[in-house]
């Protein structure tokens, strides 16, 4: 069949499934290579081709059939997918997944490749709900004895994460009591956009929408680039959480990566007026941490959107740091960003005579590679950095941001029970609906 009416065939009828090159291998797979079905094969999927080509790309998974024929130049044995589904119902032999889906997507991808007992690589967000994220986290937990599974926060590789980590927990700003990250990113859209004609017939609409509520085709969805394409669709409820899902996942982890933290307690937020279609552009939430062995409870902030904290000097400005975090202690503030970090003493007791640096030997090892990590873990101990329970409660407590955002209030929080304890309208907010025939837990 063309090629046109065969991709336009199977979307029509709900197949969802294109074979062209079909090369099945099983776990057993030469040279202990792992059989991964990449999901997404454009965009960040496009990003871990080279990394991918050390294992065995079996699948290919995209709703355009032009970004399918160019992942197919790279991987031409893979078999491909339109429908994710099938996919993961259908393909024989596979240890694991690569997932490059839209944001709405990811918890569910995570979830049944989860239950099919896959090794999960999944691109931040992990969810775009606090329901999302806590779900995906428990149900990796208990499989965590069996299966590898890293969320793409691929800046977490660079070295200054460490460095960051240790000077906190070793006192170098003396008792840490508070922490700022922040993002300046400033990316408004209107409401939903407007029916503009029929999808073209490469491109799998339906699949595109995926759990979300049903809207109307518009060509502005897709009109970005590959590296930027998200931000055309992100900033929708239905389709993302704007910045926190986006570069706030990035910025928030500088943070969490040294706190130590469980998720929040509470949640307050402040910003311009809630939109019931687009997240917030300008915003600032606060977020209250349970104490733990090394530090008390703090205030953890994120702020957004041109929204800053104070700069704790005059001629320190903080606005010139696009993507950072400031750490206050007793007796001084850490200021960083990705790659760089300087500390600030304070007061008559800052003079650093009280904080040692650690022996070289003693300092964290340097990751061998974001998505190298995972692969080997697949392979090995099963240990990552930014596993689905590091990564699930970071993204729970910056989703919750987002539900005290919408619902106008501070609101108290039982991470446990995942409820909202003091605002029962607001526990609706925690999840979802689906369109039939997405399940989350499918």
């Amino acid at each position: 069949m063309e090629r046109r009416a065969f991709l336009a065939s199977a979307v029509t009828t709900g197949a969802g499934l294109l074979v062209f090159n079909g090369a099945l291998r099983g776990a057993g797979s030469p040279n202990n290579k792992l059989n991964i079905a990449l999901i997404g094969a454009w965009g960040r999927g496009q990003q871990h081709h080279n990394e991918l080509k050390a294992e065995n790309v079996v699948a290919l998974v995209d709703i355009n059939a032009h970004n399918m024929t160019e992942a197919a130049k790279v991987f031409p044995k893979a078999t491909q997918y339109v429908d994710w589904r099938r996919c993961l119902d259908d393909q024989k032999g596979l240890d694991a997944i690569v997932c490059c889906a839209p944001d709405h997507n990811h918890a569910h991808i995570s979830m049944w490749a989860l239950n099919r007992g896959l090794h999960v690589y999944c691109e931040k967000p992990l969810g775009i709900s606090v329901e999302e994220s806590r779900l995906c986290r428990a149900k990796w937990l208990t499989k965590r004895d069996k299966l590898a599974t890293q969320v793409g926060t691929q800046r977490h590789a660079i070295t200054n994460f460490q460095r960051v980590q240790e000077l906190v927990r070793d006192g170098a700003i003396g008792e840490l009591r508070e922490v700022s990250a922040w993002g300046n990113r400033q990316i408004r859209k209107p409401g939903y956009l407007p029916a503009a004609g029929d999808p073209p017939a490469w491109l799998a609409y339906d699949i595109w929408i995926g759990p979300s509520p049903m809207h109307p085709y518009n060509p502005g969805y897709f009109s970005g680039g590959v590296g930027a394409n998200c931000l055309q669709w992100n900033p929708y409820w239905d389709f993302g959480t704007g910045q926190v899902g986006d570069m706030g996942s990035h910025t928030m982890d500088l943070a969490w990566n040294a706190l130590d933290a469980v998720e929040a307690t509470s949640a307050a937020a402040e910003g311009e007026k809630p939109s019931p279609d687009t997240a917030p552009v300008a915003m600032h939430t606060t977020f209250e941490i349970p104490a733990n062995d090394w530090r008390p409870a703090i205030e953890l902030h994120w702020y957004q959107g041109g929204m800053m904290p104070d700069s704790i000097i005059k001629y320190i400005d903080l606005k010139k740091i696009d993507h950072g975090a400031m750490f206050r202690g007793s007796k001084g503030f850490l200021i960083c960003d990705f790659d760089t970090r300087v500390i600030v003493p304070r007061g008559p007791d800052g003079d650093l005579t009280y904080y040692k640096p650690r022996d070289k030997e003693h300092l964290i090892p340097k990751m061998p590679g974001f998505v190298e990590e995972w692969t080997h873990a697949c392979k090995g101990d099963l240990k990552t950095t930014c596993n689905f329970d590091y990564s699930g409660k970071m993204m729970e407590t910056m989703n919750l941001g987002l539900v005290a955002f919408r619902a106008g209030a501070k609101i108290e929080y039982d991470a446990a029970a995942g409820k909202i304890t003091n605002n029962a309208a607001a526990n609706e907010l925690l999840a979802r609906k689906y369109r039939d025939g997405w399940p989350l837990d499918g």
